[in-house]
């Protein structure tokens, strides 16, 4: 079979494995969707809320739809590729697969795959969540969906990259997700998701803008937020092209990075 072929044979399966393990589904692909109703019952409890100068009032599901819509590329791409690798090398299941015809490329279009299937599924009930549980109104425009489109497609596929470069970080798979689940954390806190952005020190702002969550949170800003919260951005605009630059770069920089560190099994010493 041909690496491409083999590759779309492993999607099946790595989509089958992904909704067959409940500690999987639980961290990665229900935890933006319970977030997102989590804050939207905290904080919408009282009504829409102000939270900058001349901007309007919006409803806590819209100000927070956009950083758990990035949440979730993060989470699906990063953290869950990170710990699943890490733990399949542990066990031994990379060995096995290494002395097998698959190559490396194959194994990487199959996790491309679940990736961008569970991906696209989330964003659909997140997006659901916010629309018929929590009112909130989704754009209408082409342009606004062409976007979201390309803020997805190239965060999913960074977050993707990366994850498989940090794979190789944890010593054993028993240790993988301590290592891995901060790190993802730490970002989502710092990156606009959990904590609005223009509200971040300064120097935060500027520390986190070096990683791509940053870029993926802002772009999903300038999807689901009104014009006017442009203005709370650090240049004032959403600077979409920048989003896309600074997402291409994360991108080479995590191929890279893949190439360089992954192994069937890890090298002694």
């Amino acid at each position: 079979m041909s690496v491409l072929a083999l590759g779309a044979s492993r999607v099946g399966y790595e989509v089958r494995g992904y909704f067959r393990a409940p500690d999987t589904l639980l961290f990665t692909f229900f935890f933006p969707v319970m977030m997102l109703a989590l804050f939207s019952s905290i904080f919408g409890a009282d009504g829409d809320l102000v939270v900058g100068p001349e901007v309007e009032a919006l409803s806590a599901a819209q100000l927070y739809l956009p950083g758990m819509l990035a949440a979730g590329l993060l989470l699906s791409g990063f953290q869950n590729l990170a710990t699943d690798i890490a733990m399949e090398r542990s066990d031994g299941t990379l060995k096995r697969l290494g002395g097998t015809p698959l190559s490396p490329l194959s194994y990487f279009l199959g996790k491309f795959g679940q990736v961008f299937a569970t991906g696209i599924v989330q964003a659909t009930l997140l997006l659901l969540v916010a629309a018929f549980g929590f009112g909130v109104e989704l754009p209408t425009s082409l342009e606004s969906w062409t976007t979201f489109a390309w803020v997805f497609v190239l965060g999913i596929l960074t977050s993707a990259l990366l994850g498989i470069a940090m794979s190789a970080v944890p010593r054993t798979g028993k240790s993988a997700v301590a290592v891995v689940v901060p790190v993802a954390l730490i970002l989502q806190f710092t990156s606009g998701v959990y904590l609005f952005f223009w509200l971040l020190p300064d120097w935060l702002q500027n520390l986190a803008s070096l990683f791509p969550l940053v870029w993926m949170a802002r772009g999903m800003r300038a999807v689901f937020l009104p014009e006017d919260f442009a203005t709370l951005e650090p240049a004032g605009a959403w600077e979409l092209g920048w989003v896309a630059v600074a997402l291409l770069i994360w991108l080479v920089v995590g191929a890279v990075l893949s190439l360089l560190t992954f192994r069937w099994n890890r090298r002694s010493g």
